[in-house]
């Protein structure tokens, strides 16, 4: 059996080195970089249903794609000057610590070692997910329990093979790994029988049935989420221009929502004599001035890419392909865990 926790600190151990090799990022160079190539560079997952994946004519959709069109939108006022540059698990964090792209947007958990010892910089999570399960309705298994001596397939370089082998080790139960890189390539290993389970987060769990496209009924997601696993886009380390912009971009989606100003009504939302609202899309102040963009830059995101639950609904609300309940990615007035900060 593959020692799981020495793979992981391997990785974390290489991703170290190379972190420490590379030059951190000079304060106001990032942005200035992106005006002057006239687009954003911006990480994203290959082919994940609902987050991230192009279409057949290379036009990208999905969740994590529209936040870095949002930060288009917030520079250019423009949210289609944004190149997509598709990155492995393997890739993600070499291609963001070498500027290969400038915010990476690619299923990235924050966790303190990620944070520190390879020179990132978190923005607030955009989607709260944790490890999940899914298995053959078929083979009766109906709890992690149930999983003792299976073959589960996963990804490499991810929390995931963390997270499945202290899951495991906590119950006192064996499973064989199964760990493939290529995204279809581990999918169809768990659809054609080679693992009696599939673990990623699971948020991305629905989004498989698809694959079967034969039989999507007979998967089903064991219940429970068995991990804290905070998605949020990344920068590099040393330009806190860059930093405080991405961050702000996140916020601006979450007051929105909360506001009431949305994609729908912005253009309305103009004339409101609520000083926060006004405040929000550039109408009094000058806080684009302060991040070093147009101050109508929140204005720009909500009207054209929208706010946090125009995103969402957009990729996962009931009438998606992957219908998720917003659970924990509500906002903090409605019980969930996004909480905007104030904009004055």
């Amino acid at each position: 059996m593959i020692n799981m926790k020495a793979v992981g600190f391997a990785a974390i151990a290489g991703l170290t080195l190379a972190a420490a090799g590379m030059a951190q990022a000079e304060t106001g160079a990032t942005l200035a970089a992106v005006k002057a190539r006239g687009e954003m560079l911006c990480g994203v997952h290959p082919a994940r249903h609902g987050f991230a994946a192009p279409d057949s004519r290379g036009e990208w959709s999905g969740f994590e794609v529209d936040f870095c069109r949002a930060l288009a939108a917030a520079i250019f006022g423009d949210a289609t000057k944004v190149r997509f540059v598709a990155l492995s698990s393997q890739q993600r964090f070499p291609a963001i610590q070498s500027g290969e792209v400038d915010v990476l947007a690619r299923n990235v958990t924050a966790t303190l070692g990620r944070d520190t010892a390879l020179g990132l910089n978190f923005a607030p999570p955009i989607f709260y997910t944790g490890t999940g399960f899914l298995v053959r309705a078929a083979d009766g298994i109906t709890k992690v329990e149930d999983l003792d001596g299976a073959t589960i397939c996963m990804a490499p370089g991810s929390t995931t093979e963390r997270n499945v082998a202290q899951i495991f080790a906590a119950r006192g139960l064996t499973y064989t790994p199964v760990v493939i890189e290529n995204n279809k390539q581990l999918v169809d290993a768990y659809v054609t029988g080679r693992c009696d389970a599939l673990t990623k987060d699971k948020a991305a769990l629905p989004g498989v049935r698809a694959f079967d496209t034969e039989n999507p009924a007979d998967h089903i997601l064991l219940p429970g989420i068995f991990s804290k696993e905070p998605l949020a886009m990344a920068v590099r380390q040393g330009d806190d221009q860059w930093y405080d912009l991405v961050k702000w971009v996140t916020y601006a989606t979450f007051n929105a929502e909360e506001m009431g100003v949305s994609q729908a009504n912005v253009d309305e939302m103009k004339s409101s004599e609520d000083l926060d609202i006004q405040t929000l899309l550039g109408v009094i102040g000058d806080n684009g001035t302060k991040l070093g963009v147009d101050n109508a830059w929140a204005y720009n995101v909500v009207k054209q890419v929208g706010n946090y639950k125009d995103i969402y609904m957009r990729h996962f609300g009931p009438d998606s392909p992957v219908a998720l309940d917003r659970d924990y990615n509500q906002l903090w007035t409605e019980g969930g865990l996004l909480y905007g900060f104030p904009m004055q």
